[in-house]
């Protein structure tokens, strides 16, 4: 059985590249449909073929990982496109992003933007904030103050973290996302909706996810994903999405704690101390609160 990717899906057929280069047309067998399983993009599997534009998606092989918006799968890295600027740099929401990430099994890179047009005070708090994520173990991309970062140099900062990985950009609205993708391939035209040199021919559109080989990678042809959700994650959970407290959990007294008011907790007391950055602590504890609070969700017969 031949094995491959799927770098598309466009109006029902499946686009799956070989590890040779090839790229083949694809429909999904019934059985599929039948079992209300939908291929994504992304996806490692096994397909047959007459000819490369006459193939049958057979199997999907197991995945590591999948989101939702984008609705893509297999993921190795996230990088996480934070503005200093127009939007204000918020280490709320990039908590945020990182928990879901984290959760996903996703490798984050934090790439900063809009540091061209940032004054002095902006660039330096926000220079301050990426070293509490560096201390943490976060790869950060924090261009220099006031150089307008030309492609080659985007190119050159994001090559050691992008190579041989399946890549989607993260970020708020406005933050840079499609800026820094067209720098990356101006043949993307995210914006301006240009022609776009992946598979299909004709205009851009983000309807459908794609996965564009560039720098050696696959990047998610769309402007990435901002809508964040915390649905699955449950309380004790939360804290493997925060590294530096998961660590530091370990000497709590309780093995259950979850570092909100149980006594003798290690991470609160870190904090104190100011080996955990206490805007770490607060976003933590406003997504565990977020977490506690939800509506519980029911299936179809009202089941918890």
């Amino acid at each position: 059985m031949n094995k491959g990717q799927i770098i598309k899906a466009l109006s029902g057929f499946y686009y799956i590249k070989t590890a040779e280069g090839t790229v083949y047309q694809t429909r999904a067998r019934g059985i599929f449909r039948k079992k209300k399983i939908t291929p994504l993009v992304g996806d490692y599997v096994e397909f047959s073929f007459g000819t490369e534009q006459e193939g049958s998606l057979e199997t999907i092989l197991p995945r590591k990982n999948e989101l939702e918006r984008p609705s893509v799968s297999n993921i190795d890295l996230g990088i996480i496109v934070m503005s200093i600027s127009d939007p204000d740099f918020s280490t709320s929401l990039l908590d945020r992003f990182l928990v879901s990430v984290e959760y996903k099994d996703i490798q984050p890179l934090i790439y900063v933007t809009k540091t061209d047009i940032a004054s002095e005070a902006e660039y330096n708090r926000v220079k301050t904030i990426c070293k509490d994520y560096e201390k943490i173990g976060y790869a950060v991309i924090l261009p220099e103050q006031c150089k307008t970062m030309e492609p080659e140099d985007i190119k050159e900062s994001l090559q050691p973290y992008v190579e041989d990985k399946t890549v989607v950009f993260i970020g708020q609205s406005g933050a840079g996302k499609s800026t820094l993708l067209n720098k990356i391939d101006p043949q993307l035209n995210i914006k301006t909706a240009g022609t776009s040199k992946s598979l299909g021919r004709g205009r851009h559109t983000t309807r459908h996810v794609e996965l564009i080989p560039v720098m050696g990678s696959l990047i998610a042809d769309t402007p990435g994903f901002s809508a964040i959700q915390f649905d699955d994650i449950t309380e004790q959970e939360l804290s493997e999405c925060f590294p530096e407290i998961w660590e530091k959990g370990k000497d709590c007294r309780f093995s259950s704690c979850i570092h909100q008011n149980e006594p003798d907790c290690a991470v609160k007391a870190a904090v104190e101390e100011g080996e955990i950055a206490n805007h770490r602590y607060k976003n933590y504890l406003q997504v565990l609160e977020e977490i506690q609070n939800r509506k519980p969700r029911y299936g179809k017969k009202g089941e918890k």
